[in-house]
């Protein structure tokens, strides 16, 4: 355990929940870019619109959203009291953490997919994609702040 002073910690979880925010905004956002490409004509002008679209969404908004949510978390992780790590919610969320990492990586393996035009999904599998972020975020949030077990 780290010991840091209340004012950093409070800095540090502003800093936590504005990029958990930003990073969730575009985890919400992107598959249903990717409903929109789908729908478009292949190497149309709205397909080549979604495929800028969804490379700057990535690249300067959720990307560095993710690094920022994972340093942060890693540090406020780091100085939270030993007990607390015998709390089963912290583990289930740390779980549900990395499945929202997971849900980003396959997110920009398939943009790369949409971009070079290797996609094989439709838009109605990225439909239900889009609801899966969404339910990892309710459940995190109600672990955090119910502490249900």
């Amino acid at each position: 355990m780290i010991e840091l002073s209340y004012i950093v910690v409070v800095w540090l979880k502003a800093l936590h929940i504005i990029s958990v925010i930003t990073w969730m905004a575009g985890l919400l956002y992107l598959p249903r870019l990717f409903v929109y490409h789908c729908e478009s004509a292949v190497k149309s002008e709205n397909a080549d619109t979604f495929v800028t679209m969804e490379r700057k969404l990535l690249k300067f908004i959720m990307n560095p959203s993710a690094v920022v949510v994972f340093f942060s978390g890693a540090v406020l992780l780091a100085a939270i009291p030993k007990i607390l790590w015998l709390e089963l919610w912290v583990w289930c969320k740390l779980v549900l953490v990395m499945a929202l990492y997971f849900c980003h990586g396959l997110m920009a393996k398939w943009r790369k997919e949409l971009e070079n035009g290797n996609n094989h999904r439709t838009s109605g599998f990225f439909r239900i994609f889009n609801e899966i972020p969404a339910a990892i975020m309710v459940a995190i949030v109600i672990l955090v702040v119910v502490k249900p077990f």
